[in-house]
């Protein structure tokens, strides 16, 4: 018998029944639902998170943020409500808490009443950190939870947004404002340095005012010294002329106090010479000039001394003072010297002052130059870019069209398997009557590969159909894909051959087992770098992995050196597995205690 004639009798076989058909037809059916349906129901999921209910609970409070009352709360709420990312609801905290008991609510975001309050105090001095509250059932669903946590994340987003966008904008009107100041400082510390100019010059001029003062008190001290000097010649004169007064002062005093007994002397001299009365009376009345003479010169004489006492106490004072005045145009001289010692030193310090200004008037007017004046809506935009600074620009080697072709690959790899398992449940792996009839091992085994292996291609060419025009994706290699799935199913269907021919029904246990273990190494869903160092180093050594990764690069348009890799792999399996079903076909001419008694799992 020919491979055909045994490949036709194989099928003839498997529809030799209505019944029989049915099943084939079902069985070929199963990797198409199976890989279909699964990625029909999870082909964009991202795409309907607008339906999944969530609940927003608004409690704040508000508070005064840069001079107006603002509740970031409500207007947080109601970007969300807005936004379409969920089936947002807003409600009280008791609704919400019994919709999330009910599953009315997969999750819901409380939002405290403290909240903006806490906002508001970045700008205090005991700032306080914002929280929001994000409520979940996981029973209702773990996913809900894991997709609230991630909107959580995109609330915490918008929230830093809202408050750098506050911030920033605060912080740009303060350097607006910050700038004005500066220009007015600057235009001050130019009329300061006018003014140090000015007084520079009245400086000087006071050094060269100080200058003459120290000159003419020094003339006027060389005078003062002249005239203490004469004042006290003209005291020391004074008091000798003082001193000739008093002694003619005291003999006219004299004199004047001697008259009158002179009167009595001579009249009793002229009585004794025997003058008379009348006589005496008349020679004293000739007397009577000389003693009033002598009376009137005795008070000049005493007017006079007085005089000269007055001017001796007058030379006096003028030579104390002619001293005194010496002396303090000494002292007022060494007042002048320091006063332009001191003038020099004011005149060093306004010229370090005017140096100081002009470098403060220049740095000022630097410092307005680099800020920059902006107006009010160009500082809105800025305040707007620094709240949400990054856009984040996908740039893909080999995109995925979407969620559900993401996943392809693995599912189809899967369904490839599972639609050949799913045939060796009523296609024999080899014809016994055939091993009777020739011993021709490598004829029989590939007959008995080639039968399932091609309706392993209907089977793959119907999942295709179904990933190409049902669900539209796109592939990168639409041909390449296809010859992939198909070379799958043909290396799967010598795999499952081997174990049913050595093994028997066991082999078909096994081939479960294999798919299970394939199922969780492949790396279909998430990086096969995170599973457990055991299960990832058989990621590298079986089959199907392999296959996901091939048909990834023709999917998406990936690297074609990996897909040779891959299929060197499928191809080394598919060699191995079809010489162990071709050893395990030619032992089968002999008879083993297993034949004889077939387990009852046969």
């Amino acid at each position: 018998m020919k491979i055909p004639h045994l490949i036709a009798a194989e099928l003839r076989r498997l529809v030799s029944t209505p019944l029989s058909a049915v099943a084939l037809l079902a069985l070929l059916a199963v990797p198409i639902l199976y890989g279909g349906l699964y990625l029909w129901a999870n082909q964009d999921p991202y795409s309907q998170l607008g339906r999944i209910p969530a609940a927003v609970v608004v409690e704040d409070e508000g508070a005064e943020i840069r001079g107006s009352e603002r509740n970031l709360g409500d207007e947080i709420a109601q970007e969300l409500l807005r936004s379409g990312t969920f089936d947002w609801t807003e409600g009280s905290a008791d609704e919400v808490s019994a919709g999330l008991r009910s599953g009315r609510y997969d999750f819901a975001v409380v939002i405290p009443s403290g909240f903006s309050a806490s906002i508001a105090s970045i700008n205090s001095t005991d700032p306080q950190q914002a929280t929001i509250e994000l409520q979940t059932n996981d029973a209702n669903s773990y996913l809900g939870t894991t997709i609230g946590t991630e909107a959580v994340q995109r609330v915490e987003t918008l929230i830093v947004r809202k408050v750098v966008d506050e911030v920033a904008l605060a912080l740009l009107d303060g350097l607006a404002e910050i700038r004005s100041k500066l220009s007015d400082a600057a235009g001050g510390a130019s009329r300061l340095t006018e003014g140090l100019s000015s007084a520079a010059s009245g400086g000087e001029r006071l050094q060269s005012g100080a200058q003459e003062l120290v000159n003419g008190i020094g003339e006027l001290q060389a005078g003062a010294e002249r005239l203490a000097s004469g004042s006290r010649q003209v005291a020391g004169g004074v008091d000798q002329i003082d001193a000739v007064a008093r002694e003619v002062g005291s003999v006219a005093a004299e004199a004047a106090a001697l008259v009158p007994q002179a009167r009595t002397d001579l009249a009793h001299n002229l009585t004794a010479l025997g003058l008379t009365q009348a006589e005496v009376a008349q020679v004293l009345t000739l007397l009577n000039p000389v003693g009033e003479r002598i009376e009137q010169l005795d008070d000049r004489a005493q007017a006079t001394v007085a005089r000269i006492n007055e001017l001796d106490a007058g030379a006096d004072e003028v030579a104390s003072g002619a001293q005194t005045l010496s002396d303090g145009l000494g002292s007022a001289s060494s007042g002048a010297s320091e006063l332009l010692s001191g003038v020099g030193e004011l005149r060093s310090g306004i010229g370090e002052l005017q140096s100081g200004a002009n470098e403060l008037s220049t740095g000022l007017s630097d410092g307005v130059s680099q800020i920059p004046d902006d107006d009010t809506a160009v500082r809105e935009a800025q305040s707007r870019m620094l709240s949400d600074p990054l856009r984040i620009d996908t740039s893909a080697i080999a995109p995925a069209q979407n969620y559900g072709a993401g996943l392809a690959p693995f599912f189809a790899a899967l369904a490839a398997w599972i639609g050949i398992y799913a045939l060796f449940l009523i296609v024999r792996p080899v014809s016994r009557r055939a091993i009777s009839a020739m011993y021709k091992p490598i004829r029989i085994s590939v007959a008995g590969w080639l039968t399932p292996a091609l309706l392993g291609a209907v089977q793959m060419a119907g999942l295709f159909g179904v990933l190409a025009l049902a669900l539209d994706f796109r592939f990168a290699e639409p041909w390449a894909t296809f010859g992939l799935l198909v070379l799958a199913s043909a290396s799967y269907t010598w795999i499952i051959l081997a174990l049913n021919v050595w093994l028997g029904a066991v082999g078909q246990f096994l081939g479960l087992v294999l798919m299970v273990l394939q199922l969780v190494t492949a790396g279909g869903t998430f990086p096969w770098q995170t599973l457990p160092t055991p299960l990832a180093a058989l990621h590298g050594v079986l089959p199907m992995g392999h296959v996901v990764d091939a048909l990834r690069q023709v999917m998406y348009g990936g690297d074609p050196a990996r897909v040779r890799g891959d299929i060197a792999v499928l191809l080394a399996w598919a060699l191995g597995a079809a010489l162990i079903a071709t050893a395990g076909t030619a032992r089968m001419r002999l008879l083993t205690l297993r034949e004889l008694q077939p387990s009852i799992l046969q």
